[in-house]
């Protein structure tokens, strides 16, 4: 029995290969444009967000400082994370003495 399911493993296996290799050789060589992560309009939308990002500081005039507690406020959610990151669960023992 384990003998068959390894045969039918290994003939999935080189199915999936010769498939491979089919879809690659009716590809015409290199494509442009690979099978991508992302689809065009998202690179499209990174694209204008990256523009947008390098030429709006050069044309808005400058910004005044944030008030002094609002600089804090960072700190404060980091000071929260550490706090919680490193505090002992209620359940410890119950998982450890089982």
């Amino acid at each position: 029995m384990n003998m068959r399911a390894g045969k039918v493993a290994t003939s999935v296996v080189e199915r999936k290969k010769v498939e491979y290799n089919r879809s690659f050789s009716q590809g015409g060589g290199r494509r442009l444009l690979p099978a991508s992560y992302f689809s065009l309009e998202s690179l499209l939308l990174l694209v204008c967000l990256t523009a947008s990002l390098l030429i709006l500081p050069l044309i808005l005039p400058p910004l005044p400082p944030p008030p002094f507690l609002l600089l804090l406020l960072p700190i404060a959610i980091l000071t929260v994370l550490m706090i919680l990151a490193f505090m002992p669960s209620s359940n410890v023992r119950d998982i450890t003495y089982m």
